[in-house]
């Protein structure tokens, strides 16, 4: 599996990839393929959330610790 090129991808065929997981018409082959690619989307967008939440609470950080404009 290649990584998404965006969160927004990565979440557009993690949803892609379950659908086809959930059809019954899936071969068992197919469906422990698509298990894993799901597993590994799953895994790719939650690290990108955490950087993403990271990068928030530096900002806030920053926020806090920066000084007020004095007018």
């Amino acid at each position: 599996m290649r990584n998404p090129k965006s969160f927004e991808d990565g979440m557009q065929r993690l949803n892609d990839t379950l659908e086809k997981l959930n059809d019954p018409a899936t071969p068992l082959a197919d469906a422990v393929k698509l298990y894993a690619d799901a597993a590994a989307l799953l895994a790719w967008c939650d690290k990108t959330l955490a950087q993403a939440r990271l990068q928030m609470e530096e900002i806030d950080a920053k926020l806090m610790t920066a000084p007020a404009d004095e007018e």
